[in-house]
């Protein structure tokens, strides 16, 4: 027997046993309706969907996209979870850090690689000079409206505030998580951006971004810091 042959057998067999399974229980698809949104299921009727098919398919499409759905939050918490274990590692450096140098570099060094970005900024400014309502800093002036949030914000940045946040640098970077920082008598921000304009947008979570900022502001409370120079 041709090895063929033998392999259409086979797969007679199987469906032969199948078939006389599924006779014997005639409510496997009662018990088992995912199956049915998983085959084909003749219905007799010729150019028009049946009430069947149609049911079938709906039902296909809505189990597909509860697929997806499950898939996307599975992979979220995965990234949530891989998140967290850095933000301790961060933590855990930061604890040791005692000058503004050290920890300008270790927020560059870290916040760039976590986020594959490509600027840091990190600015604080006097809360008096704030109230005064009028600033001389120009970054100050130019994110004055942000300086007050207590959550970050991600999404495009405009060619302007870019520049006014990175430097010469700024002028292509295209969008930016910012956070915003509050400590003992400052208030500011820092800034992570990216060449990429989709790499930040207004519906990623902060919950890492707010978190961050929230422990950067308790560190301040312990060295004396003015800020990053733009990288």
């Amino acid at each position: 027997m041709h090895q063929a042959e033998q392999s259409q057998n086979e797969v007679f067999d199987q469906e032969q046993r199948v078939a006389e399974y599924l006779m014997a229980h005639p409510d496997f698809l009662v018990r088992h309706p995912e199956v049915l949104t998983a085959i084909e299921v003749p219905h007799g009727v010729t150019g028009a969907v049946s009430l069947i098919e149609y049911q079938v398919r709906a039902l296909r499409r809505q189990l597909a996209t509860e697929r997806n759905r499950f898939i996307h939050l599975i992979a979220r918490a995965r990234e949530y979870e891989s998140l967290s274990t850095r933000l301790h590692g961060l933590i855990l450096q930061l604890m040791v850090v005692d000058d503004s140098e050290p920890l300008c570099h270790l927020l560059r060094e870290t916040l760039l690689r976590e986020f594959h970005a490509e600027a840091l900024a990190f600015k604080l400014f006097a809360l008096a000079a704030i109230e005064e309502g009028a600033p001389h800093d120009p970054l100050a002036n130019a994110f004055a409206d942000f300086i007050d949030r207590r959550n970050a914000l991600c999404g495009p940045l405009s060619p302007e505030r870019a520049v006014a946040l990175f430097g010469e640098g700024g002028a292509g970077i295209h969008s930016a998580a910012i956070v915003p920082i509050h400590a003992s008598g400052q208030s500011g921000i820092i800034a992570i951006g990216s060449a990429d304009a989709t790499r930040f947008s207004p519906d990623m979570g902060t919950d890492f971004l707010n978190r961050l900022g929230e422990i950067i502001s308790q560190k301040l409370r312990a060295i004396r810091f003015s800020g990053c120079e733009p990288h």
